[in-house]
């Protein structure tokens, strides 16, 4: 039995792969007329003898009530296959392969329904996102475009030339370069003073030259209403500096002759009367050496910028064309000259004081028992009296003839007052009394004699160890001899006569 049903199913399949896949040359001739095994196919109407000709087919029923959920529906079968049966049976085998009344299952139903909300929820999702997809295009595009438009605005005001006086130049103005500055600030300097139109145009006349490299922290005369480029030819010029006075150490307010040349040394009141005009000669305006003098005279000491530490004693100042002598430090100095005497002064003044102060000036005297101004007082003696390397002991020395009230009785106190000077004094210069000469009374003078400098402010603020209380110097190279006794001194004094440094002149 099993081996019919064997055969029979091997002939079932032949000719089903006969008629769905006929296999045929190249000629179109049938292949199975080519192999001679063409036989007529069976009459399906018939049954075989032994009912085998059909292949048994066996599903699992699905009843109505039963939900398969997403089960995929099988595609059609070629042909109906009919579960083999015997005779008398064909009829409820049929009935059993074919669902009730033609209809597919209930669950495929709601599986179907499932899948077409599923595609319609992921249609949703997908509009969505294609609306969401142009609202961001659209804000690109919008914020691009604005983006091009402004930098097209940049661009078309970058290459629109800077805004620039035609000329002519007009009157002169002081414009000041601080220290630090850069192109660009001096661009602003320049704008905001009225010399040129722009700080654009006058930034890229400046970058196109190279000697603004040569411009230093300092004050200069340019003209209003330049040109851009001659605006920086202007300060880059030779003569456009000003306000711009260097005082040497040991320097006076006042000028004073030497007694064997007859040369004037020039007081720092000229000094800066020169460096005060503008313009060239003879229309230059200058502050005047008188001018100076006679502010440097006025009472109100807060108008010319004396420090708090020196009020009280420049109050009481014997003379008061002298009262401001040592209060101007020795150095490059700046000083806006469209200002006037007192400014001029007071921008000094101010400046000189903050110098000396950063020495430790304020915080000194402690060892020598001076206070500030006193102390600057001793530094002018020492200035006036010795070379840098000896500055430390001649420092000594003064201190210690204060302890003691020794007279000082230095020469440069003497020809503090005197129009004519020299290193040796007379008699009668020595005695004639003043509120500065140190040989007719005891204690320091009653001001500064000189402009000290920094290196002798701190050798009075911390002096070399020492007991000496004599010096004097022997010959014109500077040579100077330190002693503890007053015969060791006079010893000293013979050496000095012998080298001709103590010949006087009158």
């Amino acid at each position: 039995m099993t081996d019919r049903w064997t055969r029979a199913e091997e002939r079932y399949r032949a000719r089903e792969a006969d008629r769905r896949y006929p296999r045929r040359d190249d000629w179109g001739i049938d292949a199975r007329t080519v192999r001679g095994d063409e036989r007529p196919a069976p009459d399906r109407g018939e049954w075989d003898e032994d009912g085998t000709d059909v292949i048994p087919r066996y599903e699992d029923e699905v009843y109505d009530n039963q939900v398969v959920d997403d089960a995929p529906e099988p595609e059609p079968d070629p042909e109906p296959v009919v579960a083999p049966r015997r005779i008398g049976q064909r009829a409820a085998a049929t009935e059993r392969a074919r669902p009730a009344s033609g209809r597919k299952p209930a669950g495929r139903k709601q599986s179907g329904r499932a899948k077409s909300r599923i595609a319609s929820r992921k249609a949703a999702e997908r509009k969505k996102r294609r609306r969401n997809m142009w609202v961001f295009a659209a804000i690109f595009v919008l914020l691009f475009v604005s983006a091009a438009g402004f930098a097209g605005y940049k661009l078309m005001g970058g290459l629109a030339p800077a805004e620039d006086f035609a000329g002519p130049p007009g009157a002169l103005v002081v414009v000041q370069v601080h220290s630090g500055d850069t192109a660009t600030q001096i661009a602003d300097t320049m704008k905001d003073k009225g010399v040129v139109a722009s700080s654009e145009a006058f930034y890229e006349a400046a970058v196109r030259n190279s000697n603004m490299n040569t411009v230093h922290p300092g004050f200069y005369a340019v003209q209003l209403n330049s040109p851009a480029e001659h605006a920086v030819t202007s300060l880059v010029s030779k003569g456009s500096r000003v306000g711009n006075v260097v005082v040497s150490e040991g320097r006076l307010l006042h000028d004073q002759l030497d007694v064997h040349t007859g040369a004037r040394k020039e007081g720092i009141y000229t000094k800066i009367a020169s460096a005060s005009c503008l313009g060239a000669p003879p229309t230059a305006q200058c502050v005047t050496y008188e001018q100076l003098d006679a502010a440097g005279s006025s009472t109100d000491l807060a108008a010319l910028g004396v420090p708090d530490w020196a009020k009280q004693s420049v109050a009481a100042a014997p003379d008061r064309r002298r009262q401001l002598d040592g209060l101007i430090a020795p150095g490059t100095l700046d000083f806006d000259p469209s200002g006037g005497a007192t400014q001029i002064l007071r921008q000094l003044i101010t400046s000189s004081a903050a110098l000396y102060e950063s020495t430790g000036l304020l915080r000194s005297g402690a060892e020598t028992q001076l206070n500030p101004y006193q102390t600057l007082i001793a530094a002018s003696l020492v200035e006036r009296e010795a070379l840098p390397p000896d500055m430390p002991k001649v420092a000594r020395v003064i201190a210690n003839r204060l302890k003691i009230d020794q007279p000082l009785q230095f020469d440069s106190t003497v020809n503090y007052s005197l129009d004519e000077t020299e290193v040796a004094t007379t008699d009668a210069d020595r005695n004639r009394v003043t509120p500065w000469n140190t040989y007719a009374m005891p204690g320091l003078p009653a001001n500064p004699i000189a402009a000290p400098s920094i290196k002798a402010l701190q050798a009075m603020e911390n002096p070399e160890p020492g007991k000496w209380l004599y010096f004097v110097t022997i010959d014109k190279k500077g040579t100077t001899l330190f002693t503890e006794t007053y015969a060791e001194h006079l010893r000293n004094i013979v050496k000095a006569e012998q080298s001709g440094i103590l010949d006087s002149g009158r």
